[in-house]
């Protein structure tokens, strides 16, 4: 039991042996004086009791109802990984470039980063997989990287943001790719770390979306390798912008054959699948506002060069993400609209149906009022009802039943009403 549930419980045994010693001594003088006074502190007592019971176990229950969130604070002593790729093994891979040279190293061990490192030269560290606390703690040291920005790097629930501790630019980032195999999208945390023409960078897994700019490097194409490490920075961070416009395009299309089944068959599936889109959605809405933010931070301050690390000839590369981040937004807030529509036409389509239907409805039973009349009026059973005794009044009744059913008829279908 936690400590508070036995503060909360010594409580709660203290009011109740406070309440049977009061009724035990109030009982007695009752019974010896039958005291009005002493009756009314017993039910005072009692009251009290009853109260302080309630509160103590309504702060019980709130107790136990606390929920504390997966993406909690980490402590700057304890370095934990928080996501959900915890079986994928820390790999290290070390570019180091010029505009002459190009040295590659896979599978490079924390000992020999500092042997392999030439700081005259642009150098790429890329780290595959967060889960060995011990290999990013190892690189962390190496970099002097405080412990705080390591937690930022491990914890994947962090906001995207853009800071420079002293002479180290961070910057943190979630690449989300869609999931042919669900709606929900794959989510990873991407972070960057700029200092003294290193660029080191941490992805959650192994990925594919940055295959290009290493063939670029290796290649010679492009400026990349006549670049800095911001303009490393620069290119991966588009490369990562690149993957919403992957998922925004899958799910226009996944969204369009939905919007084209809506209006062939309107069932409650099309609007659960419609809402599950809208929540995919609204996850790169919030994924996507913080870069915008991360990027306006960059280059509204270009004039002051407060970030050290970005070279002020390179803040306009940064301005183009800007730009595409307000693209995507623009974007995702018509796709956003275009459901709110389909779901307004959904309710739409369904009220219009239950409308249609008590329509029929109402028609059937206005029709069948004056049929219901008539055979009640003979089915009343009088001795004197000259009809009954009728020899065709059977066959009449059944004509002016009939004759009134066409007549209804025909005065609904001329005032279109079916």
């Amino acid at each position: 039991m936690a400590l508070f549930d036995k503060m909360l419980l010594q409580k709660l045994i203290l009011k109740f042996s406070r309440f049977c010693s009061t009724f035990i001594k109030n009982e007695i003088e009752v019974s010896y004086i039958n005291s009005r006074k002493a009756v009314w502190i017993l039910f005072k007592e009692l009251f009290l009791f009853y109260r302080s019971f309630v509160i103590l176990l309504l702060k019980a229950i709130a107790v136990r109802k606390i929920k504390y969130k997966k993406g909690r604070k980490i402590q700057p002593i304890f370095l934990e990984y928080t996501g959900h790729y915890k079986n994928v093994e820390t790999e290290i891979q070390l570019f180091v470039y010029n505009n002459d040279e190009l040295t590659e190293c896979e599978n490079l061990k924390c000992h020999d980063i500092l042997s392999s490192i030439d700081f005259e030269k642009i150098n790429w560290l890329n780290i595959h997989g967060l889960n060995d606390m011990k290999v990013i703690q190892e690189i962390g040291d190496f970099f002097k990287i405080d412990n705080f920005m390591l937690g930022d790097i491990l914890n994947t629930t962090k906001r995207t943001k853009v800071e420079e501790y002293h002479d180290t630019l961070f910057f943190n980032i979630k690449s989300l790719l869609p999931n042919n195999e669900s709606f929900q999208l794959n989510v990873e945390q991407i972070s960057f770390l700029l200092k003294d023409g290193v660029l080191v960078s941490f992805q959650e897994k192994r990925s594919d979306f940055f295959t290009h700019i290493r063939e670029r490097i290796r290649t010679h194409s492009g400026i990349v390798r006549t670049k800095k490490a911001d303009y490393l920075l620069y290119i991966l961070l588009d490369a990562v912008m690149e993957n919403f416009y992957i998922t925004i395009e899958n799910e226009e299309n996944k969204v369009d054959e939905l919007l084209n089944l809506s209006k062939i068959d309107v069932n409650p599936r099309t609007i659960e699948k419609i809402e599950r889109h809208k929540d995919n959605y609204s996850f790169l809405k919030r994924a996507i506002i913080p870069l915008r933010d991360s990027l306006h931070t960059i280059i509204s301050i270009k004039d002051d060069n407060v970030f050290n690390a970005i070279e002020s000839q390179n803040y306009s590369f940064f301005s183009r993400l800007y730009q595409k981040s307000l693209e995507l937004l623009e974007q995702i807030e018509d796709d956003m609209a275009t459901l709110d529509s389909a779901t307004h036409f959904f309710f739409s389509a369904q009220s219009h149906k239950m409308n249609e239907i008590m329509k029929t409805l109402t028609i059937v039973s206005a029709i069948f009022i004056p049929l219901t009349f008539i055979a009640g009026v003979y089915g009343m059973n009088f001795e004197n009802m000259p009809e009954l005794k009728s020899e065709n009044g059977y066959f009449i009744t059944i004509a002016i039943m009939f004759i009134i059913t066409i007549g209804m008829i025909i005065y609904f279908k001329l005032r279109k009403w079916f």
